[in-house]
């Protein structure tokens, strides 16, 4: 470790070296440019040594000294490609910078307009808010810029996913009606595919939740429509489940909304969003005991 670690600071100082002979008189009549390509190639290989060390801050520094020459010698594509390197290298020690990197990379793709890849790395940022630095909210608007980077390169099935993370978010930070609006719009886009069409009572079923976490009366009306824009939703054990959890409501029978939840859970496993959404109900309805 020390040793990769003393062969990569002496690639620094050798890269240092070059980019000083460059700038000197003779350095810049006679190969200045070769000099730098030079430095970037030294950078690089002492940021893989930093790697081998697990030295992430100083691999970053590294790979983001290279793409900074990239840039001055414009070569946009190697640049992008270095920020990426160090942005994937700062996720292990600074995630503040991981993001700066990323955007650096992402101004250069979208301006090459290479969407798809600015699309991918607006998903990896919005996972350093989900993961690391638990930001939601900033999550919810890479998800956001992602889905409409990828939406515009008719890349759907990519956009449908960082959709369903912001509905996801957003039904979280209790702002339900854009969870809703997200939920109802993948699941009749689902209807449309032969594949994707059983994925459906899914999404009905989260924007149901979303909708008692409003009022009942608002989920009685959804669960009817969403019973007449997809017939099979009827027949689903989201359905009735979801037709469960309202009769217990409106009885104002709590143990029986408990048992039907524990019920449905030893069957369809439910996670950590699910259980959100329905403690969030049933505190709902201790708190307004009279929704009838």
């Amino acid at each position: 470790m020390a040793d990769n670690e003393q062969k990569a600071a002496q690639l620094v100082a050798e890269a240092e070296k070059k980019l000083n002979t460059s700038k000197s008189f003779f350095g810049g009549l006679f190969g200045g440019s070769s000099k730098v390509e030079e430095a970037v190639e030294s950078y690089q290989r002492a940021a893989n040594l930093y790697k081998m060390a697990k030295n992430w801050n100083n691999a970053g520094n590294a790979f983001c000294q290279a793409a900074n020459l990239n840039i001055k010698m414009g070569g946009k594509h190697d640049a992008a490609t270095n920020y990426i390197d160090a942005a994937n290298c700062f996720k292990k020690s600074d995630t503040a910078e991981s993001v700066t990197c990323f955007l650096k990379a992402i101004e250069i793709y979208t301006d090459m307009g290479r969407f798809t890849m600015a699309a991918k790395h607006h998903q990896s940022i919005a996972e350093i808010y989900e993961n690391e630095a638990v930001d939601l909210e900033r999550a919810v608007q890479n998800y956001e810029q992602a889905a409409d980077y990828f939406r515009g390169e008719e890349s759907n099935s990519s956009a449908n996913k960082c959709l369903l993370k912001v509905a996801q978010y957003t039904a979280q930070l209790e702002n339900y009606e854009k969870a809703i609006q997200i939920y109802e719009q993948v699941a009749m886009g689902s209807l449309e595919s032969s594949l994707l069409k059983y994925s459906a009572k899914e999404y009905f079923l989260r924007a149901s939740l979303c909708h008692l976490c409003v009022d009942v009366l608002n989920a009685q009306h959804a669960l009817e429509r969403y019973k007449e824009q997809c017939p099979a939703f009827q027949d689903s054990r989201e359905y009735k489940f979801i037709k469960t959890l309202i009769e217990n409501l409106e009885e104002q029978n709590l143990e029986g909304y408990t048992e039907a939840v524990k019920e449905y859970d030893s069957i369809s496993r439910l996670d950590q969003w699910y259980t959100t959404m329905l403690l969030r109900i049933k505190k709902q309805i201790n708190e307004n005991p009279d929704l009838r």
